[in-house]
């Protein structure tokens, strides 16, 4: 699994309109084959700063998921109501013991 944060300094007058966008980009995506998750969230410090976080199966879905026509139509509109960069990593789980205890003293 992929997940994806998508950070987005939105012009503050924007919000309203990139949040509408947000919903059709978001609920076509969830349709999509390898689409595990895709939600936006608002940062608790700075309400113009939205990040998208979606979780794919593979690499191949995110391909798709980017030529997708709903992709392709409403991502540059999204681009022209963010004041600044916008900030995109991927992320992949690291793999850790899950038997670890925390009670328990590291020597």
């Amino acid at each position: 699994m992929i997940h994806i944060v998508a950070k987005n300094p939105v012009k503050k007058e924007q919000i309203e309109t990139f949040k509408i966008l947000a919903k059709e980009l978001i609920l076509k995506s969830k349709e999509e084959k390898g689409c595990i998750a895709y939600d936006l969230y608002e940062d608790v410090n700075n309400s113009s700063i939205l990040t998208f976080i979606e979780i794919w199966e593979d690499e191949e879905a995110i391909e798709l998921h980017n030529k997708s026509e709903h992709f392709q139509k409403i991502v540059p509109k999204l681009g022209k109501l963010v004041d600044g960069e916008k900030e995109v990593k991927l992320y992949k789980k690291v793999p850790i013991n899950l038997n670890f205890n925390c009670n328990s003293k590291l020597n």
